[in-house]
């Protein structure tokens, strides 16, 4: 219970330091007199990090184990996030966000990693609850910042940002002392880390995760230009809200049936479509059946989020999950940062607004016709 405690925590810092940002971004624009361009690319840095970093995430695995490597990166995720609002100055905030998103890079393979070597029996409840806590961690920052923070540091951003540090410090000391020290890998032998670029399993979980990020990522890049564009600016706090908090469901619900869920691919196939129809409900007229829609929607990203998470330590032998979860990081976060750039080229070109998630719908269905190539039981292709 205490490895699933710290394991959930874990989960819940990978979002922590980034979802904390969005809503100060007023505050840093008028501070730092950003454009709209700065802006974008702050908000866009930390997820083209998790793809970029991620392969170098799984030498660092391979070279000091998934444990040693987590709490290294914890504690240097800690110290660039708070070091952000240090000035603060234009070239501090940029540069650590771009370090504190290939920090967040070293952990995401090394959390599979962790999975497979802890809770060897129930990999994929172990997944669900690590999951839960990455849902909780996108959730509370958005949540408590404006609220409660901030009033707490006198309005002051950089210190406001600097505090959202401190549960990554404590969950590193967590598992430095809760936690018994593996074994070192042996430095004689060769080094495993890089992706199995041939292997179609790669490929499939990369664009499991790509196509259920690219649709999450564009929905909420274009959500508020879009009401603005149809006369609905009232409805962006709601959508947005929507959109996230409805992510929360999903990840209680796979701790009670997450094993049967990942044991066969038709929820892989399913997940994307709704999440699609959902999305339809942006074309009607009335206000509460669009909020509901988009809630529908971040419903069925959730699940195919953790569903696609819970694949590596099943499907991979334990000293390989860090590869195989840096390969899928490395396409899918790629991929989630390109599709939206290419739902506001259709938007721009067309000058028709509900375009824009036309690239979301795309990657969507990407993920439903993945969900077809794999294996039909994949208990089976495991065994």
């Amino acid at each position: 219970m205490l490895r699933l405690g710290i394991l959930w925590l874990a989960g819940a810092d990978l979002r922590l330091t980034f979802l904390a940002v969005p809503p100060v971004l007023p505050l840093i624009h008028r501070d730092l007199h950003l454009s709209e361009k700065a802006i974008g690319l702050l908000s866009g840095l930390p997820v083209l990090m998790l793809g970029l970093a991620a392969i170098p995430g799984s030498l660092m695995i391979a070279r000091l184990g998934a444990r040693r490597a987590t709490i290294a990166a914890l504690v240097f995720v800690a110290a660039v996030a708070a070091a952000r609002g240090v000035g603060p100055s234009r070239p501090m905030l940029f540069s650590m966000t771009v370090l504190m998103g290939a920090g967040v890079a070293v952990i995401q393979p090394a959390l599979p990693t962790l999975v497979a070597e802890w809770f060897a029996a129930m990999p994929a409840f172990a997944t669900a609850i690590y999951a839960n806590g990455l849902l909780v961690g996108e959730a509370v920052p958005a949540a408590a910042m404006i609220p409660l923070v901030l009033p707490l540091v006198g309005g002051d951003w950089a210190v406001g940002l600097a505090l959202w540090s401190a549960p990554l410090a404590a969950t590193a000391l967590l598992i430095a002392v809760a936690t018994p020290a593996a074994a070192r890998p042996d430095r004689r032998a060769p080094v495993r880390w890089q992706p199995d670029w041939r292997s179609k399993l790669t490929w499939q979980l990369g664009l499991l995760m790509g196509g259920t990020g690219g649709l999450y990522f564009s929905v909420n890049a274009f959500i508020p230009d879009y009401l603005h564009a149809i006369g609905r600016p009232d409805l962006v706090s709601a959508c947005l809200g929507a959109l996230n908090s409805g992510q929360l469901p999903a990840s209680f619900l796979a701790l009670f049936a997450i094993r049967r869920l990942t044991a066969t691919r038709l929820p892989f196939i399913v997940t994307p479509l709704l999440g699609v129809v959902g999305l339809g409900a942006l074309l009607a007229k009335v206000g509460w059946l669009i909020v509901l829609g988009v809630g529908v929607t971040g419903l069925f990203i959730s699940f195919g989020l953790i569903l696609t998470l819970a694949l590596p330590p099943q499907l991979a032998a334990t000293e390989d999950v860090h590869r195989l979860s840096a390969g899928m990081f490395a396409i899918g976060y790629t991929m989630s940062c390109i599709v939206p750039l290419i739902g506001g080229v259709i938007w721009d070109a067309t000058g028709v607004p509900i375009t824009a998630f036309a690239a979301g719908v795309a990657s969507a269905l990407t993920v439903a016709a993945t969900g077809l190539t794999l294996h039909p039981r994949l208990d089976r292709a495991h065994a």
